[in-house]
């Protein structure tokens, strides 16, 4: 019988290479930092559990599903880790409000912090997404996804901290929320850059990541960059490739553990 597990919530993603180089990569490092606890998956995008269901015949639950299975395998102890970037509508909607269906249905069960909500969380995140060698004339960009929440915030917390660290070639932009690609290139213009550095801020590099950012087409933002005359490289790379980044994530594993006094 399984009586503790950490179930990772992730939105999930459609690109196989990358999911293990990130949901796969997280997973595994909280297996591996917390042994006594098994390991679970679920996503929250039903779309994409749909799209590989139907092209890879690869199951993966839902939240409520995931939770369903740890009640009739006799789980007393559920750790919930999202590898959300915040506390969004997915956070809230697929997550939260799920899990409080399921609040008397275990000894313990607690929601971990997705990726920034603390100050030491963005001071963590600066600290290594700001060691590369790019030089003056070279903005450096981060694609975020955005959200209609309020916890958007972050993006222009994150950039205000960028300035305030005296990074202020450094820039914030998000694919559906404020601030998006024209206020980035407002920001841009105002110096005399010659080259755009296009990054995903986004745990997973996605559909987002491979198409609104890096792709061909002319509404990308590589193109777009392009087409004001910058020399623009991107780097195709989730966050979550990166060892300290997911570090963030056991340490919230590891909070949450000791508020329920385990």
């Amino acid at each position: 019988m399984v009586e503790k597990i950490i179930l990772v919530v992730s939105f999930g993603t459609s690109y196989n290479n990358n999911r293990s180089l990130t949901i796969g990569a997280i997973e595994e490092d909280i297996r591996e930092s917390f042994p006594d606890y098994e390991v679970r998956r679920a996503f929250t995008s039903q779309m994409v559990i749909n799209i590989l269901k139907k092209r890879d015949d690869l199951h993966i639950n839902n939240v409520k599903e995931a939770l369903e299975r740890a009640v009739n395998d006799g789980v007393k102890t559920v750790i919930i880790q999202p590898t959300h970037v915040m506390d969004g509508t997915e956070y809230h909607f697929k997550i939260k409000d799920e899990v409080e269906n399921f609040k008397d249905k275990f000894e313990n069960l607690i929601i971990a912090n997705p990726l920034l909500i603390e100050d030491e969380d963005f001071e963590d995140l600066v600290a290594n997404i700001t060691n590369n060698d790019c030089d003056d004339k070279t903005a450096v960009v981060f694609m975020g996804h955005g959200s209609p929440a309020e916890s958007n915030i972050v993006y222009p917390k994150l950039q205000s901290l960028l300035n305030e660290k005296g990074f202020d070639n450094y820039y914030i932009g998000t694919v559906e929320a404020k601030p998006d690609y024209d206020d980035v290139l407002a920001m841009i213009k105002e110096k005399d850059y010659k080259k755009v550095f296009l990054r995903p801020l986004m745990v997973v590099a996605g559909d987002h990541a491979q198409n609104d950012m890096a792709g061909d087409e002319e509404d990308s933002w590589k193109s777009m960059f392009a087409s004001e005359g910058y020399d623009v490289d991107c780097l195709v790379e989730g966050l979550a490739q990166t060892k300290e980044i997911r570090n963030i994530y056991i340490k919230h594993v590891q909070n949450a553990i000791d508020d329920l006094g385990l």
